[in-house]
């Protein structure tokens, strides 16, 4: 037959060092988590996530993986659109937006170029006294 005895830990007999009040009789959140942390120091924040994995069942992480590559692989695709996109608007803006500004610009200057010479025609006309069409000019003496 198996006789069963209790064994009491010294730790648990031991007193708590520092200062003891009978108001503050309940638990220091501060000392418990800086008591957690000095037991598992080389525990990386990933690590703890990871282990939170076990929180989540199994079929809600699949769900929530199955919904999280849908939109990760919706926004690749449309990056990728996008790109696509913006390189023909960019390229079918230079082949025909350049040559047309540049025929443009050189319109503009052709209809400058002719108003220049119509006002240079106008004064001289109105600079000239016999020039008017008709008049006949008196040669000078």
């Amino acid at each position: 037959m198996v006789k069963l005895e209790e064994v009491i830990d010294e730790e648990f007999l031991r007193t708590q060092e520092g200062p003891i009040d009978d108001d503050d009789w309940d638990t220091d959140t501060d000392s418990e988590t800086s008591s957690i942390a000095s037991i598992t120091p080389d525990e990386t924040l990933y690590e703890r996530i990871l282990a939170l994995q076990d929180i989540i069942p199994a079929p809600y992480r699949r769900s929530i993986n199955s919904k999280f590559s849908t939109a990760s692989s919706w926004v690749k695709s449309g990056i990728v659109m996008g790109g696509k996109t913006l390189w023909v608007v960019s390229t079918s803006a230079l082949l025909l937006g350049v040559p047309w500004a540049l025929a443009y610009s050189e319109e503009q200057q052709m209809a400058e170029m002719d108003r220049e010479m119509q006002m240079q025609q106008r004064t001289n006309e109105f600079l000239t006294p016999g020039a008017q069409p008709g008049a006949q000019v008196n040669p000078a003496l």
